[in-house]
């Protein structure tokens, strides 16, 4: 039998767990205070449900009679040594990656400039797209980009992440602005040269979309007009509450999945974390920070949120790929992966 000290031990560690859980996430955000707090609750269930593991811990910090101690103790240093080395090597390695991420979009942005001029073309709303090898699909889709909306000039800038076919001609050829990455470094790195150049110009609301025909020009002033009316400063397309062409069964079930997920880590609801169909007030980016090069639509959701942006959901039309392969791989890896930028964004 449990004694009602201990089963009032478990009840008050389940109670703030929970409540460290909800009092920080969303803009609330604090690592130290929730880390301190999540271990101090699960230390005390812990002990409550079992009581000798404070012995345990005793004996084993002390190792006088644990066999082969000094092993024991060896392996333990080295283990922690292995952890900090590890840490600092990963940190060393992620800053320098950092810096290099700035640095191709500080010679983008200044290609850019030199050939365009950093205003020219540019617009109060722009759409940006990265594209990696869909001359055919931008063929089609670019001459159905609206030129305003709600009589508000709309430009459109291509990011070519580097494309090995016609990208980059078909651009210019219908008159839009493209900027291209030297090489091919995923969607979330070709979108941050884009927003480095469009903030820059001083575009007002900044739009993103595939350059693959899955989403509907048409459809750009949904996501754009709750921005311009001042209902939110971040509007996201979901599949979910509008419509789709069937695809794949496994991805659908991972973006139902994803959003229960991203819903209860930010006390907000989202159906479609992995939408690439999006708008946002410009202005806003300078206080968000963004890292991913592919898995990057939840990043910038998660980030937004803890900007404390208002942020909200309209309903579209996602199609299918007309010509050329998703670049997203195979659905589980992609699974993981999105898994993982999830969990890294939410608790840097």
């Amino acid at each position: 039998m449990i004694s009602n000290l201990r089963l009032s031990g478990i009840i008050v560690g389940l109670v703030g767990l929970a409540a460290t859980f909800f009092i920080y996430r969303g803009p609330k955000w604090k690592r130290a205070n929730f880390v301190l707090l999540s271990l101090f609750s699960l230390s005390l269930i812990s002990i409550s449900v079992d009581p000798n593991l404070v012995n345990f811990a005793r004996d084993m910090l002390a190792l006088q009679k644990a066999q082969h101690g000094r092993i024991l103790a060896l392996l333990i240093i080295s283990n922690v040594f292995l952890f900090f080395y590890s840490f600092s090597s990963r940190s060393k390695l992620e800053t320098t990656r950092i810096q290099m991420d700035r640095l191709i979009r500080k010679l983008g942005t200044v290609d850019f400039g030199e050939e365009n001029g950093l205003e020219e073309g540019q617009k109060p709303i722009m759409v940006i797209m990265p594209a990696y090898n869909e001359a055919e699909n931008l063929q089609e889709l670019l001459p159905l980009m609206p030129p305003q909306i709600n009589g508000t000039d709309v430009g459109v800038l291509v990011v070519d992440d580097a494309s090995e076919d016609e990208t980059r001609a078909i651009v210019k050829a219908h008159g839009h602005l493209v900027v291209s990455n030297l090489v091919n470094r995923g969607g979330g790195a070709a979108l941050r040269l884009g927003y480095d150049i469009s903030r820059r110009a001083g575009a007002q609301i900044c739009v993103t979309m595939d350059a693959d025909g899955q989403h509907k020009p048409d459809e750009i002033q949904n996501l754009v007009l709750p921005i311009s009316n001042g209902q939110f400063d971040f509007v996201i397309g979901s599949r979910i509450l509008g419509k789709r062409e069937r695809d794949s069964l496994i991805r659908l079930v991972g973006v139902h999945v994803f959003g229960k997920i991203i819903s209860l880590l930010l006390g907000q609801r989202i159906t479609d974390p992995s939408s690439g169909f999006r708008a946002f007030r410009m202005d806003a980016m300078g206080q968000i920070h963004l890292y991913e090069d592919q898995y990057h639509t939840s990043e910038l959701i998660i980030e937004a949120v803890k900007q404390g942006m208002r942020i909200g959901e309209v309903p579209i039309t996602m199609l299918k790929r007309k010509y050329g392969k998703s670049k997203k791989g195979v659905d589980w890896k992609y699974g993981l992966r999105f898994a993982r930028t999830i969990i890294t964004t939410w608790w840097r």
